[in-house]
């Protein structure tokens, strides 16, 4: 097997691995281990499967995968690598477009569907202890919950430290964050879904054309990053309030692994002492 595998935290990749029609068994397990239903998710149908150059060339395109479950029910499933400090109100707002996505202006609101989306972040957001937390509309006396139409899942994927091998949803954590770590590989051999994600990952990652389309991925990230940074340098000039200056913090927080510190400091204008204590 491949030993220099892709990030499967890459958008590009994670589509590829959970977002094939080829291999959904991997995404009924994932989203089964999620969401754990009442009733386990047995079938899904993908919605959203083309991936064409100029869309993975796109920094400002989102790789997301949309799925519809036997049920009727919608879940999006976005995997986000960098904190741009909208993560919550983006999460509505494309569940708000999955929500009425197939809605033609004709029936009974009744027949909307139940929408799930998932945020797999590779960042802090949530002044929450555990890795996945789940939120859904209910009263804020009695937790009474009014519906749930709407549910949105943060998994945060620095926040989990060790693989729980009772807990499925852990298990594919530990995968995306390290797919090479020795307990998710004793893992393959239990987890068959677990296997078929790691097996495709190293074809991925063998594969030239799939390479090229890595690499093109990995730099429109990168072009969008340092456009966010430049909007960030105007602020420079005229002075930081203290909240700026937190915000520019959470900004190269998030780019520590993707760039170096010295160009992170450039960019920001935080001393190099500020970046490395990060």
């Amino acid at each position: 097997m491949c030993t220099q595998l892709f990030d499967p935290k890459v958008d590009y990749v994670f589509k590829n691995i959970f977002g094939s029609e080829k291999h959904p068994r991997i995404l009924i397990s994932f989203l089964n281990a999620c969401i754990k239903p009442k009733e386990p998710i047995v079938e899904v149908k993908l919605k959203n499967t083309e991936m064409t150059k100029e869309y993975i060339e796109d920094s400002f395109s989102r790789l997301d995968i949309l799925a519809k479950t036997s049920t009727g029910e919608l879940i999006n499933i976005e995997m986000q690598r960098a904190d741009e400090r909208n993560m919550v109100k983006r999460s509505l707002y494309y569940w708000g477009k999955a929500y009425i996505s197939e809605y033609t202006g004709k029936g009974a609101y009744t027949n909307l569907p139940r929408t799930i989306c998932i945020n797999v972040l590779d960042f802090i957001l949530l002044d929450e202890e555990k890795f996945h937390n789940k939120y859904l509309i209910q009263n804020v006396e009695n937790k009474n919950i009014l519906t749930d139409t709407l549910e949105l899942h943060f998994i945060e994927i620095p926040k989990m430290k060790n693989i729980d091998e009772s807990d499925l949803l852990s298990i594919w954590v530990g995968f995306l964050e390290d797919p090479n770590n020795e307990k998710v590989i004793s893992l393959e051999r239990k987890v068959e879904e677990l296997q078929e994600a790691k097996e495709e990952l190293a074809r991925i990652s063998r594969d030239p054309k799939e390479a090229e389309n890595y690499r093109m991925r990995e730099n429109a990230r990168n072009d969008r990053q340092n456009a966010l940074l430049s909007a960030e340098e105007k602020g420079l000039k005229r002075g930081l309030t203290e909240g700026e200056r937190k915000a520019k913090l959470e900004i190269a927080k998030s780019l520590k692994g993707i760039l170096s510190d010295e160009i992170i400091s450039e960019k920001t204008g935080l001393s190099l002492e500020e970046i490395k204590n990060l």
